[in-house]
């Protein structure tokens, strides 16, 4: 009789530390490069790609161009998702970092709209669209390397790591605008919180053409990785799906609409406190929309403190959500992020302790609210259709909430004279959508990432994916 087969998490075909540091590592790099971007977008990007527009309307414009990624991200999910599910996660991961590589690159070497018109924006836009189109296929991949690697238990604990990457990523990228920035410092007489000459001129190149050695470091990690086994017994068995796209919307789409509304809180939460902050936190206050008016380096510097506590919250969201669940847990904070939006002017009125605190605060939160989703959303598919799901409805959440939320939040803020009530407003409405969706699904840690086993309390599968609600 042959010997029975031995399950995934008895025989670890990674050793804990490599799916770590895999899943890790990959989206620290990717979350790099988007971040660097981000801080360009605001700094550097409105006056060297749309200088013929007043100021308000080219922070606009540059924004416009940081969204049209977020619409490329879910193309990005259906073209990796469908190889990561018909190939497997290694080659897929490979794949989407160097794209995500070469794409940051090119950035650091486009000409500006001086030197080239609008075929330097329109590149900008370009290589915009090739790193949203790699992040779409990032993500997913990532959490997939750390659940499906590992034990049942403790699975929303290993999810954790790739969202790790998000704080370490900014804290890298911003770390290193700074240190530039303090190198070429704006001459005397200079408003302190715009770039100096130099810096406008060559020194935000840096940080995208260093993105290259983080890739080559990358690559070398996800090289090393084997396929977990929950995906090799898939693909022996002959269940892996052909279209995996078609059985998805056959036969998961309420898991699809639930993961998109579940990311949509958390999505509208990080792109606020990383990217709309830093425009009003250095605002001038007399400006025509009056910000904060801290300088650029002090302002950073209290976003970096803030990120601190986003990555230590994101590793403590782990164990709990492995103990309460990740829909509790979730619940909880969902709603802390909704009470958190309506006390916006409250706390930022109380001066720089409490600019400090709502930084601390959102960041916190954001950690809390992004830790559980490495675990959940993989959680709600399927072994041969996970990665195409899980990033689509990632993915999808990114145009119906960080896509819009720099740009509507620049908008309320204007159209309440320079005060964010009205973007608090938003992040609650937000939060109340998430609220809702958390309230109608069901809980999943207790699930097997094995091909018979369905998400709880989805809806009855086709009989195509034998899958069978599990109790």
């Amino acid at each position: 009789m042959p010997a029975p087969a031995t399950s995934p998490a008895q025989a670890p075909a990674n050793s804990r530390s490599r799916v770590l540091v895999a899943s890790l590592i990959g989206t620290t790099i990717e979350f790099y490069d988007f971040y660097i971007y981000a801080t360009a977008a605001v700094l550097v990007f409105p006056s060297l790609f749309f200088p013929n527009s007043d100021p308000t309307t080219a922070l606009l414009s540059s924004f416009a161009v940081f969204g049209a990624a977020m619409v490329a991200r879910p193309i990005g999910a259906v073209v990796f998702g469908h190889l990561g599910d018909r190939l497997g996660r290694k080659g897929t991961l490979v794949a989407s970092l160097l794209t995500m590589g070469i794409a940051t690159f090119l950035i650091g070497m486009l000409p500006t709209y001086e030197q080239a018109g609008w075929i330097a924006t329109a590149l900008l836009v370009l290589m915009r669209l090739a790193q949203g189109f790699a992040l779409g296929g990032e993500w997913s991949g990532a959490a997939l390397v750390a659940t499906e690697n590992a034990p049942k238990n403790k699975r929303a604990l290993y999810g954790t790591f790739p969202q790790l990457g998000a704080p370490l990523g900014f804290i890298i990228g911003n770390g290193l605008f700074l240190i530039i920035g303090a190198l070429l410092p704006s001459s005397a007489g200079a408003d302190p919180s715009q770039p100096s000459e130099a810096f406008l001129t060559w020194g935000w190149r840096i940080p995208f053409l260093f993105s290259a050695v983080m890739v080559v470091i990358g690559l070398w990690v996800r090289m090393r990785l084997v396929e977990a086994p929950v995906f090799s017994q898939t693909r022996e068995a002959g269940l892996v799906r052909k279209l995996p796209l078609a059985t998805v919307f056959r036969s998961h789409w309420k898991q699809l609409v639930l993961g998109t509304f579940f990311m949509l809180a958390t999505y509208v939460l990080f792109y606020l406190m990383t990217t709309f902050s830093l425009s009003y936190g250095r605002t001038a206050k007399d400006a025509a929309v009056p910000g904060l008016g801290y300088s650029y380096t002090t302002f950073v510097l209290m976003m970096i403190f803030g990120v601190l506590f986003f990555a230590a919250f994101t590793l403590i969201s782990g164990p709990l959500a492995d103990k309460y669940g990740r829909r509790s847990t979730l619940i909880w904070v969902t709603a802390a992020i909704l009470v958190f939006g309506l006390v916006w002017v409250p706390l930022i009125g109380m001066g720089t302790l409490g600019v400090v605190l709502w930084l601390v605060l959102g960041f916190t939160l954001m950690g809390m609210t992004f830790g559980p989703m490495g675990a959940l959303l993989p959680e709600l598919f399927p072994t041969s259709v996970r990665y195409t799901g899980s990033g689509i409805s990632y993915n999808v959440s990114s145009i119906l909430g960080a896509a819009v939320a720099p740009f509507i939040a620049v908008a309320l803020w204007e159209a309440a004279d320079g005060s964010p009530w009205l973007v608090g407003v938003y992040l609650s409405s937000m939060a109340l959508l998430t609220l809702v969706s958390l309230l109608i699904g069901k809980e999943t840690k207790d699930i097997d990432l094995d091909e018979g086993e369905a998400p709880v309390g989805v809806g009855q599968e086709s009989q195509d994916e034998s899958a069978a609600v599990a109790p």
